[in-house]
């Protein structure tokens, strides 16, 4: 239970309530600065990026961060990782797919408006799956539309209504990354255009892609960095909850 909803539920008072936010906004562990206030600040708690870190880093932050928040994001995890933290915390589950593990006993409501995840190719999945589960616990209804990449056209066609009653579109693709640009005319909403490291010797691990997107002749596209699902995402909530509404 965080914070606010201690106080709403009358578990904890008002001066206490107090004394805890003049509480530095940080835990020390160490190895790792864990910032507390992240979800009074931008609206979802800091999200753990596991690649890098050890078993025991990963759950030691998990467990700081949820002594604040009821929901946890974690990125990027390899089967040891994922084993613990589902050994730790019981209500925990693993995206394979998506390499991610969420823990989110009490989603938020959906916003009325959804995200589109559009994904060239099977191979792409890992990226727009962690696209999709990002904008899902963050509260967003999540519409996937995957292998319609441009070699066949009449593929993205034939889902285009649904793409087009979206908020905002995530367009996930490698190789030479020309999806993002076709479903950019196609629509009126904001695209976030993901490259990903998928392709053969001059996809240059995504650099192809990246340029494609940067270089797009489509209005409206914007471009994160090369695999990089979790940050399409959030940008998309970020997007989709400027327009307000629950369900």
């Amino acid at each position: 239970m965080t914070l606010l909803e201690k106080f709403r539920a009358g578990k904890i008072s008002l001066p206490d309530a107090l004394r805890a936010f003049q509480n530095p906004p940080v835990a020390d562990l160490g190895f790792a600065q864990v910032d507390t206030h992240r979800a009074l600040r931008k609206g979802f708690a800091e999200v753990i990026y596991g690649g890098g870190k050890t078993v025991a880093q990963v759950v030691a932050i998990a467990r700081q961060i949820r002594q604040h928040e009821a929901r946890l994001l974690i990125t990027r995890l390899d089967a040891a990782q994922a084993r613990a933290v589902k050994k730790k915390f019981k209500d925990a589950r693993h995206h394979q797919a998506a390499r991610c593990v969420t823990i989110d006993p009490k989603p938020l409501p959906k916003r009325r408006g959804a995200i589109a995840v559009v994904c060239a190719g099977t191979s792409d999945l890992p990226v727009a799956e962690e696209a999709a589960v990002t904008a899902d616990i963050m509260g967003n209804k999540v519409e996937r539309i995957y292998d319609v990449g441009v070699a066949g056209l009449h593929r993205l066609l034939n889902k285009l209504g649904l793409i087009q009653s979206a908020r905002v579109v995530i367009v996930v693709a490698g190789m030479e990354g020309a999806l993002p640009s076709v479903v950019a005319g196609l629509v009126s909403r904001p695209v976030i255009a993901v490259p990903t490291s998928v392709g053969y010797g001059a996809n240059f691990s995504g650099l192809t892609p990246l340029l494609s997107m940067l270089n797009s002749c489509s209005s409206g596209v914007t471009v994160v960095n090369i695999d990089n699902g979790f940050g399409a995402g959030y940008a998309a909530s970020q997007i989709n909850a400027l327009g307000g509404g629950g369900t």
